[in-house]
């Protein structure tokens, strides 16, 4: 099964898409450092460094079975003016186009939950209508990241749209029976890798799950953990929200840690060993604005599963009429 990563960020999608068996035959991405980060980690991976409205799809019809993408959240979060359709970050325009270019069997797009306000009622109803009349059924939910593992405050606005002999088959996946590790259980390790004498104690503080990762805009904001909403729930897990640290705390360090872009990565669901390009601040935003791999490889596998049955029911059909006819 192959794919087409749009915005595809620092490859949190990807990488979980890619967990769940999907090959990508391409990833666009605009900004420089994240795709520095999708060749460092995925040497092979056809990285496309260019804005999406100049990119086309056309010549993989007939080839791609998945279009993905995280498009910009900016126009539908309640951190900015929410202008939805009339922000020119707007990309589900281009999704759309690059929809009808290549006919996938199925799509995925994410976005944050304020996409689901009352105000952007007719625009989401909108998109579902254009991706029906290109022949797909359409299923817009919220999924919540902790329900996956991740353990993080990150409630996403999953759109799935599959063509209608695949979609019966799609099952919304429903996450993990265990509850996800707790901030301290998960970041011990790295709080302690330069001999913090106070670690422990700070694991068992730290014994629930992190607010929203943000990772700022270009525009505003640099490397701290979010408005100060964000920040106290920060505090009440021993962590600074204040900034992030390079390095993590030293043998004799007091007070409350920060957290490294390492650590930030971890909560998203990241492994250890991905790395993210450039400096603290573009790296950390990268991360910020991640859909977490284990949510991905969820949402992948209920759509690889829905494509595999659809493929063997048109399959058995064709052997069917076949034996029948001759």
């Amino acid at each position: 099964m192959l794919s087409i990563e749009i915005c595809a960020g620092a490859g949190g999608q990807a990488l979980g898409l890619e967990q769940a068996g999907f090959g990508h035959i391409a990833l666009v991405e605009i900004d420089s450092a994240a795709c520095a980060t999708l060749r460092a980690n995925r040497p092979r991976w056809n990285v496309i460094e260019g804005d999406v409205k100049n990119f086309s799809a056309k010549k993989y019809e007939g080839i791609v079975d998945l279009l993905a993408g995280g498009v910009p959240c900016p126009p539908f979060s309640v951190a900015g003016n929410q202008l939805g359709a009339g922000d020119e970050r707007d990309l589900f325009p281009e999704a759309l186009r690059l929809v009808r270019e290549c006919r996938p069997k199925a799509v995925i797009l994410e976005n944050v939950r304020g996409i689901f306000a009352p105000k952007f009622d007719e625009y989401r109803a909108k998109i579902k209508r254009r991706l029906q009349r290109l022949g797909y059924k359409c299923i817009w939910e919220l999924a919540h990241t902790h329900h996956f593992g991740v353990p993080q405050q990150r409630p996403r606005a999953v759109l799935i749209a599959l063509r209608r002999e695949y979609a019966k088959h799609f099952v919304w996946p429903v996450g993990v029976a265990a509850p996800p590790p707790t901030v301290g259980q998960l970041l011990y390790e790295e709080m302690s890798s330069n001999g913090w004498r106070e670690a422990a104690q700070w694991m068992n503080l730290a014994d629930g799950i992190a607010p929203t990762i943000v990772g700022g805009s270009k525009k505003h904001g640099g490397a701290d953990l979010g408005p100060t909403r964000a920040k106290a729930a920060w505090e009440k897990l021993g962590v600074n929200g204040m900034g992030l640290a390079d390095d993590a705390p030293s043998a004799d360090f007091e007070g409350n840690p920060k957290l490294t872009v390492k650590m930030a990565a971890l909560v998203q669901g990241f492994p250890k060993e991905w790395e993210f390009a450039g400096k603290k601040t573009p790296a950390y935003r990268q991360v910020g604005n991640a859909f977490p791999p284990p949510v991905a490889k969820a949402f992948g596998n209920s759509i690889m599963k829905a494509l595999i049955a659809g493929n063997k029911e048109q399959e058995i059909a064709l052997y069917e009429e076949t034996r029948v006819t001759g």
